[in-house]
């Protein structure tokens, strides 16, 4: 079992949210406490056969209600100035301003501005809920369950402490922890955090990780905050001339999802593109390192650490990869001959990643087919690094 789509909790009002605090906020008021019915999903079968399998009475957790608190007052001042056309569901980590209604449909009025924006609602994320749902899954009793009376389910290791949040935003918490370790090397940032330097070819992944969790998390990308805000770090090296030498992949393609998914916003892809990403920016100088197993490399140091959403434009793009990726799934066509290639200049690409070629993936048409996964095309993480105005 697994979330099929967001919370949508109430719409927004452009006109009349701009001035509301979060407390005062319609969202606040009708989610600080809810009764959430959980239902199997079922293609053909009529809505009142629909099958319920949990009833959950659930309250947000004071921790996540402070991340929200931020979540809110970033689409709130878009909203205030003038700017709700440009809301993105990228911006903010646990609740989100979701596109509501269908293609074609007019634009709303909104504050301060004469621009139409797309009508949106408050809603808690894919991902968020998804941490819900494992933690139902995990404590209900026949079916009915409530995080009130029992000790709230710990999913995975954890970033920041609610005291933390009171004081300072997740991100500036985040930030922060790199500001001692900039313009440092792989070598020297081992001697700082008093690790052994490795010949892996994801040290510097490793070596991100270790700052940003204080070496507390085996992998920041499972840790509850990243989880339920469906965010990613990413590590990056640039070269001296400013080039990035590799393409950045993502996971791979379920074929199953794609083939059943009609409709873009509801996609595993759009889930994941629209997400927040950490960049955190390795950059090329002189001199070389030693690494464990003897060999030398070119000398990266710790240039840029800033977290980054996919524009409206780029997502447009995105959506017809995603197109033309299930178009391939459906006609049975799943081969690098059909997929988006790096030489296209699209943004993005189709690659293979499976282990061997004996490792195959069900194939929703009959039968099993190579693993291929979601990529970056490197010109385009070239783009992101350099229109980047520095964080730190």
């Amino acid at each position: 079992m697994s979330i099929k789509e967001c919370l949508v909790c109430g719409m927004i009002n452009y006109k009349e949210d701009w001035n509301k605090s979060f407390e005062e906020s319609h969202f606040y008021k009708k989610c600080l406490v809810m009764l959430l019915l959980f239902y199997l999903h079922q293609e053909g079968v009529p809505r009142l056969d629909l099958k319920f399998l949990f009833a959950v009475l659930w309250q947000l957790p004071e921790k996540d209600l402070l991340i929200m608190k931020h979540d809110y007052e970033l689409i709130i001042n878009k909203i205030k100035n003038g700017l709700a056309h440009t809301l993105s569901e990228g911006d903010t980590m646990y609740l989100a301003a979701c596109r509501k209604g269908q293609k074609g449909d007019s634009l709303m009025e909104q504050h301060g501005s004469r621009i139409g924006a797309p009508k949106r609602a408050w809603s808690l994320k894919m991902a968020y809920m998804r941490i819900v749902l494992e933690e139902i899954k995990s404590n209900h009793e026949k079916g009915v369950y409530t995080n009130i009376v029992l000790k709230p389910y710990e999913t995975s290791e954890q970033l920041v402490t609610t005291e933390d949040l009171q004081s300072h935003t997740f991100d500036e918490i985040i930030l922060k922890r790199f500001v001692p370790y900039m313009n440092n090397d792989y070598e020297e940032l081992c001697k700082l955090l008093g690790c052994n330097a490795v010949a892996s070819k994801q040290k510097y992944f490793t070596m991100a990780n270790a700052i940003v969790s204080g070496q507390k998390v085996s992998n920041v990308n499972r840790t509850e905050e990243f989880i339920k805000a469906g965010l990613t770090m990413k590590t990056v090296r640039v070269q001296k001339n400013g080039g990035v030498k590799e393409s950045m992949s993502f996971e791979n393609i379920d074929y199953q999802e794609v083939y059943d998914c009609n409709r873009w916003y509801d996609s595993r892809l759009y889930e994941l593109y629209s997400g927040r990403f950490l960049f955190v920016v390795f950059k090329e100088t002189d001199g070389e390192i030693t690494l464990s197993d003897g060999d030398k490399e070119s000398r990266y140091v710790l240039d840029d650490v800033f977290f980054w959403t996919m524009p409206q434009a780029d997502l447009c793009v995105a959506k017809e990869y995603w197109e033309d990726i299930r178009q391939c799934v459906i006609n049975n066509t799943i081969s690098p001959d059909y997929f988006w290639k790096t030489s296209d200049k699209k943004n993005f690409h189709v690659r293979p990643k499976g282990k061997d070629s004996a490792d195959l993936a069900v194939n929703p048409n009959g039968g099993f087919v190579k693993k291929y996964c979601y990529w970056f095309n490197f010109e385009y993480v070239k783009n992101i690094i350099n229109n980047h105005n520095g964080t730190i």
